[in-house]
């Protein structure tokens, strides 16, 4: 893992996330390595060198403090191209330090991760005015979470993560996505109920975006039966299988009485 520290010259950049004003992104880079993500395409890096750099924009709480003060209202995303929890965190702070000054605005934030990090600031948390956090939990399969997300906190220490924030009263999110393709329909209610017996507020749900790249990937990296699968499903039978997906979380969310949306 190669570690440069850099300094920014602007923190909040316009976002084009719907319901995310501005991005925060803290980091350059991520230490989880997922498969599939989307980033390298969006930022043009070597899909070979994802997950092998970060970058520390050290100087980024300082920018953002000026920056509040200067800019219209919105809310912000924390992060949309970085993992704000992602390791490097544990030592930075940079993320904890920009949730401090945050606080001190009355700007919204939308925080989401895949760490469970992310409990060690609910003291900063609780201190914004308006905030909502979101897990990142796309299967309730560890063995294959490893595949796909290798450095990635465990899905376990992830539920529990969301059940502490749950508890802490800070509003929440499960973004269940991109829900991974070897997901059975008979398989979705027993999904909803974990997510919701863990203080789920809402469940976000998102299918996996074929990125230029993301494909071959994952393909080399997975088991065959199970590169079977998901040829199958994100290819031949793409739209049938998440339709029926996202009809069937729909309709657990509703019988749970939790929020339900389709991302994007």
């Amino acid at each position: 893992m190669r570690i440069k520290e850099i300094y920014c010259k602007t923190a909040l950049s316009k976002s084009e996330l719907p319901d995310i004003d501005y991005s925060l992104n803290p980091y350059r880079g991520c230490e989880h390595a997922c498969l599939y993500c989307y980033v390298p395409n969006v930022l043009s890096i070597p899909r070979k060198e994802w997950g092998k750099f970060v970058e520390i924009r050290r100087n980024i709480p300082t920018i953002l403090a000026k920056e509040l003060k200067k800019k219209e209202r919105g809310v912000i995303g924390l992060s949309t191209v970085t993992d704000p929890y992602q390791p490097v965190e544990k030592d930075y702070k940079l993320s904890r330090l920009c949730v401090e000054q945050i606080a001190k605005s009355d700007f919204p934030l939308d925080v989401q991760t895949k760490s469970d990090l992310i409990v060690r600031d609910i003291d900063v948390l609780k201190k914004v005015k308006e905030v909502v956090v979101g897990l990142t939990i796309p299967t309730l399969k560890d063995e294959e979470r490893k595949i796909l997300e290798p450095v990635a906190p465990p899905i376990d220490k992830r539920l529990k993560a969301l059940e502490k924030l749950a508890r802490e009263g800070i509003r929440n999110y499960v973004f269940f996505g991109p829900a991974y393709p070897s997901i059975e329909l008979d398989e979705v209610k027993e999904i909803v109920e974990c997510f919701v017996e863990h203080g789920a507020n809402t469940i976000i749900v998102d299918d996996l975006h074929l990125k230029e790249g993301v494909w071959e990937n994952i393909q080399r990296n997975l088991p065959r039966d199970l590169e079977r699968v998901y040829r199958r499903r994100l290819f031949d039978e793409r739209k049938r299988y998440y339709d029926r997906i996202f009809r069937e979380v729909k309709k657990w969310c509703k019988e749970y009485d939790v929020g339900f949306e389709r991302a994007f």
